[in-house]
C-alpha cells in the first residue's frame, strides 16, 4: 500500500495533522484541505487513492464534497464526523460510502481501515478468478468494474459493485451479513449488520425489476443473503 496517495478533508487542523502523522508513518503519500471548495479542487489536482471526508465543513459541507467527487470518480471515501446516530450511518453509507468513522476516534483505528478499504481494490480482489460472470441478461465484467442488465450499464456505487461481486461468483450460496460485511467492506462492523441490508435495498433498487419481489438477490431469513440469477 506504500505509495498510495490520502486525501484528508477536515477543517480541523489538529485532526489533519494527527491522521496525516499516522498515514505517513504507513507509507502513505498525503494531501490535505480544510474546506469544501478546496477539497474539491485538491481532488481534481491530485487524483487521490482514497479520500478521508468530515462531514461537517465550511463551504460545501461534506455531504456535496461527497456527490461532487462521486460524480468524476470512483475514489473510495471513508466519512468522518462526529454525528453518531445509527440514522446518520445509515445516511452517509446510502450514499455509496466505503466506510464511516465517528468522532472522537482513534487514528491507530482510521489507518487500519484505511489499510482495509485499499487493500479491497478492484485491482486487487474481484478480479481473481473469471474476467466476466453471465446469469441470463445480467453480466458482470471484474476488469472494467461495470454491470449490465439487458445490455444496459448499472449505476452502482464501488461497494454495490463489490456487493454483487461476492454473490454472483458463488451463485445459491448463502452468506451471513458478517460474512459480506467481511468480504464487501474488509473487516468487522462492529455488528453494525444493518449496512449490510441498506446496500441489498439499493442493489435490489438497480437490479430487480421489482424489487419487492427480487429475483437476483434472495434474504434466507435467520441467515442472510444469496444470488439466484434471475429465478422466482
Amino acid at each position: 500500500m506504500a505509495g498510495k496517495r490520502v486525501l484528508v478533508i477536515d477543517d480541523d487542523v489538529k485532526t489533519t495533522e494527527l491522521v496525516k502523522l499516522y498515514l505517513r508513518r504507513d507509507g502513505y503519500k498525503v494531501v490535505t484541505a480544510y474546506d469544501g471548495l478546496q477539497a474539491v479542487d485538491v481532488a481534481r489536482e491530485t487524483h487521490p487513492d482514497l479520500v478521508v471526508l468530515d462531514l461537517m465543513l465550511p463551504g460545501l459541507d461534506g455531504f456535496e464534497v461527497f456527490r461532487a467527487l462521486r460524480a468524476e470518480s470512483d475514489v473510495p471515501i471513508i466519512m468522518l464526523t462526529a454525528k453518531t446516530t445509527e440514522q446518520d450511518r445509515l445516511n452517509g453509507l446510502d450514499l455509496g460510502a466505503d466506510d464511516y468513522v465517528t468522532k472522537p476516534f482513534s487514528p491507530r483505528e482510521l489507518a487500519a481501515r484505511v489499510r482495509a478499504v485499499l487493500r479491497r481494490l478492484p485491482d486487487e480482489t474481484l478480479q481473481r478468478g473469471p474476467e466476466e460472470v453471465r446469469h441470463g441478461e445480467l453480466l458482470v465484467n471484474f476488469t472494467k468494474h461495470e454491470a449490465s442488465l439487458t445490455g444496459s450499464l448499472l449505476d452502482l456505487t464501488p461497494v454495490e459493485f463489490r456487493l454483487l461481486g461476492v454473490l454472483v461468483r458463488e451463485p445459491d450460496r448463502v452468506f451471513s451479513r458478517a460474512q459480506l460485511i467481511e468480504k464487501v467492506f474488509g473487516y468487522d462492523f462492529d455488528g453494525f449488520d444493518r449496512t449490510i441490508d441498506v446496500h441489498v435495498y439499493n442493489l435490489r433498487r438497480k437490479l430487480e425489476p421489482d424489487p419487492r419481489s427480487p429475483t437476483y438477490i434472495k434474504m434466507v431469513y435467520g441467515v442472510g443473503y444469496k444470488f439466484v440469477g434471475g429465478v422466482r
